[in-house]
């Protein structure tokens, strides 16, 4: 694998796990028996700017919460993926909906079930706090733990490689 940094001028799309990544590893459960996820805003940001800047993004994550969608699809994300218990079928999908290849995407996925897809894609990273095997295959681990920006931390540097961060529209939400 080459240099991070030049991996991310091919980047044109992100695909991320949720829990682990835009959540803390450890969650919380309502009385309800539903899992309470703390996310941070920044990764939001991040995510609504990369798609006004023309970059796919896609959410494959094998909870079934019915929290998760709704969050995500009002920063414009509208490939969203629950209950994925074999996520390369899932990234396939999204790979095939915009013809492209593994070497358009950065992946960042924190533990067992994203090893599969993060084998294939042509920038796999995590969160500081990743399982060990994930740490194994990653070309970047991000300084930040999961649900502590993590996430703006990747899509940042992708585009203030491509030219893409600091444009007009970044002042705007």
């Amino acid at each position: 694998m080459a240099f991070f940094k030049e991996d991310l001028v091919k980047v044109k799309a992100f695909v991320f796990d949720v829990d682990g990544v835009f959540s803390q590893a450890i969650l919380h459960l309502h009385h309800s028996g539903d899992i309470m996820r703390t996310t941070n805003i920044k990764d939001g940001f991040a995510v609504q700017h990369a798609i006004k800047q023309g970059y796919k993004i896609c959410i494959i994550s094998g909870g079934s919460s019915e929290s998760i969608p709704p969050r995500f699809k009002a920063l414009g994300v509208e490939d969203i993926y629950m209950k994925s218990y074999h996520k390369v079928k899932n990234y396939e999908e999204f790979l095939a909906k915009y013809s492209l290849t593994d070497k358009d995407v950065l992946y960042m996925g924190d533990d067992l079930p994203d090893y599969p897809v993060m084998k294939r894609v042509g920038v796999p990273t995590c969160p500081l706090d990743a399982a060990e095997e994930i740490k194994a295959i990653s070309a970047y681990i991000s300084d930040k733990k999961g649900g502590e920006a993590c996430v703006r931390d990747v899509i940042e540097q992708v585009m203030r490689t491509q030219n893409k961060w600091l444009v007009p529209e970044a002042f705007e939400w």
